[in-house]
C-alpha cells in the first residue's frame, strides 16, 4: 500500500509536466499527422470542389505525368548535385573550423569568433536571400567591384547556371556552419585530456595528436550528422533556392521542391504535386533507414 501512495504521488507531481507536453503534441497532430490524409491526393484527379472522397481516382498516372516532363530528370539531377554538395562541404567546414578555434587558448576570442559564425544562423531566407542579391549584383555589388578592381570581368553570380548551384552551396554553408562548429566542439570535450598528456610525454606534435586522438575521438558525432543528413539528399533547400533563383538559372537551379510549387501552387495541379512530395519523403525514408543501418554496422553507432 505504502509503494502504490508513493507511485501515485509521484504521478500526480509529474502532471504538471505531462500538461505542457500537450499544447507541442497538440500542434505536432494538427500541423505534421492529419495533414498525411491528403497523401490520397497523389493517386487521384483532385478537383477542390468535389473533395478528396469524390475526385476520381488515377492510381499512379501522375507519378507518370511527372516522370515524362521534359526536364523531370534535370530537376532531379539539380536536386542531388546540390544536396550532396551541401552535405560534404557542411561536414568538412564545421569539423575543420572547430578544429582550428579548439588551438584557440584565449577563451574571449575563442567565444567571440564562435558567436560572429553562428550568428548568421538566426537569419530567414527572406533577409539573406535580400543581402546576397545586394552584394552579389553584377554591376553594383560590393564582390563584383572587387572584382573589377582587380582587372577581371564581373559575374552574374544569380545568372549563371555554370556558378549558381556553387552559390548556393557557399551560402549555405556560411549560413549554417556556425551551429555544426558548436556541436563538434562539444564532442571535443568529451575527450579525456589524459591522451593528450601521454602523446606530449611520447613526443607527439600537435598534428599526430589531432590525427591520432582529436579526430577519433570526434567519429562518433561525425558519423551521427553524416547518418541525419543522408536523409536529405533530396532536400536541397526550398527556402534559399526559392529566394535567389530565377527563370535564368532553372536549368541549374531548379529541384524538387521548387517544381512542386511552380505546379502544386501556381499551376494548381494539387495532385501531381502531391504525388511528387510523396516520392521525395518515400525516397528520403528510405534512405535515412540505410545510413542508421550502415552507422549501426561500421561505425557501432546506436539509438536507444
Amino acid at each position: 500500500m505504502e509503494r502504490c501512495r508513493s507511485m501515485g504521488k509521484h504521478r500526480f507531481a509529474d502532471l504538471p509536466l505531462h500538461l505542457m507536453i500537450l499544447p507541442g503534441a497538440f500542434i505536432v497532430l494538427i500541423f505534421s499527422y492529419f495533414p498525411m490524409f491528403g497523401i490520397v491526393m497523389a493517386f487521384q484527379h483532385y478537383i477542390p470542389a468535389k473533395g478528396m472522397f469524390v475526385s476520381q481516382w488515377v492510381g499512379l498516372d501522375n507519378l507518370k505525368f511527372v516522370w515524362d516532363l521534359p526536364g523531370s530528370m534535370v530537376v532531379l539531377r539539380n536536386t542531388v548535385f546540390i544536396a550532396m554538395m551541401k552535405i560534404v562541404a557542411g561536414l568538412l567546414v564545421p569539423i575543420t573550423v572547430s578544429l582550428m578555434l579548439n588551438e584557440v587558448r584565449k577563451e574571449f576570442v575563442k567565444r567571440s569568433i564562435q558567436t560572429l559564425i553562428y550568428l548568421p544562423h538566426f537569419l530567414s531566407w527572406i533577409i539573406l536571400g535580400g543581402v546576397l542579391i545586394d552584394i552579389l549584383s553584377p554591376s553594383t555589388g560590393f564582390v563584383n567591384q572587387i572584382i573589377k578592381a582587380v582587372g577581371f570581368q564581373p559575374v552574374y553570380f544569380l545568372g549563371n547556371n555554370h556558378v549558381f548551384p556553387y552559390v548556393l552551396v557557399v551560402t549555405d554553408v556560411w549560413k549554417e556552419f556556425g551551429f555544426s562548429t558548436i556541436v563538434f566542439l562539444a564532442a571535443l570535450t568529451s575527450i579525456n585530456p589524459a591522451l593528450y598528456e601521454a602523446a606530449i610525454v611520447d613526443g607527439a606534435s600537435r598534428w599526430k595528436q589531432t590525427l591520432h586522438i582529436t579526430l577519433p575521438g570526434m567519429m562518433p558525432i561525425i558519423v551521427l550528422m553524416a547518418t541525419l543528413s543522408l536523409g536529405n539528399v533530396l532536400n536541397a533547400g526550398f527556402d534559399q533556392v526559392f529566394n535567389l533563383y530565377s527563370p535564368q538559372v532553372y536549368e541549374s537551379g531548379d529541384i524538387i521542391d521548387t517544381l512542386v510549387y511552380r505546379i502544386g501552387l501556381i499551376d494548381a495541379q494539387y495532385s501531381v504535386a502531391t504525388a511528387v512530395g510523396l516520392l521525395k519523403s518515400v525516397v528520403s525514408l528510405l534512405l535515412i533507414s540505410v545510413s542508421y543501418l550502415l552507422a549501426y554496422r561500421y561505425a557501432n553507432y546506436r539509438i536507444f
